[in-house]
C-alpha cells in the first residue's frame, strides 16, 4: 500500500512540476517584446474602441449598418478612466436578443476585459436603436477597446 502511495505521490510531483517548467515558458498573452534598441517603449492613451473584423448579422437592423452602428458606438463610448490607467484592452461581447418591434431584451455582458470595459459597453449597448426584424433574434455584438499610441507622457494631464 505504502509502495503504490509513493509511486502516486512522485507521479503527481512530476506532472506538477512538468506544468509549471510550461507555465514558466510559455508567452504571457497581450504583451508586447522590450524594443531591442534599449528605447523604452512608447506608452498608449485612450482614444475609443477599435474595429470589429468581419459582419455582425444584427448590424443590417441598425439604420445605416454596420459602418454607422460602430460609429455611433465609437461617438458615446467614454474609456473608462479605471482601465486607461492601467492601459487595459480587449474585447468585451454582450448578449441580447433582439425582438420583432426593435426592442432589446435579456442584454447581458458575456465577455469582459475589466476596468469598467464591461459596464460601458453595457451602457452603450442598450443606446442602439434597431429596425424591426421579422422574428426574435439572439445575437452577439463585440465590442473593442483599444487604446492610441501617443508619446510617453501618456498619463500626463489626467
Amino acid at each position: 500500500m505504502k509502495k503504490i502511495l509513493l509511486s502516486l505521490t512522485v507521479a503527481a510531483l512530476a506532472l506538477a512540476a512538468t506544468g509549471s517548467a510550461h507555465a514558466q515558458t510559455a508567452p504571457a498573452p497581450n504583451t508586447k517584446p522590450m524594443p531591442k534598441d534599449g528605447s523604452r517603449p512608447q506608452t498608449e492613451q485612450g482614444t475609443g474602441t477599435g474595429r470589429v473584423a468581419g459582419i455582425i448579422p444584427v448590424a443590417e437592423y441598425y439604420e445605416g449598418g454596420q459602418e454607422a452602428m460602430y460609429a455611433f458606438i465609437n461617438k458615446e463610448i467614454k474609456y473608462p478612466l479605471l482601465a486607461k490607467r492601467n492601459r487595459i484592452q480587449g474585447r468585451c461581447i454582450i448578449s441580447f436578443t433582439l425582438n420583432p418591434d426593435g426592442t432589446m431584451s435579456g442584454v447581458k455582458l458575456v465577455k469582459q476585459v475589466g476596468g469598467g470595459t464591461g459596464e460601458e459597453a453595457l451602457r452603450v449597448a442598450r443606446l442602439l436603436k434597431f429596425k424591426n426584424p421579422e422574428y426574435p433574434i439572439l445575437t452577439s455584438l463585440p465590442i473593442d477597446f483599444k487604446l492610441g499610441v501617443t508619446g510617453s507622457n501618456a498619463l500626463q494631464g489626467q
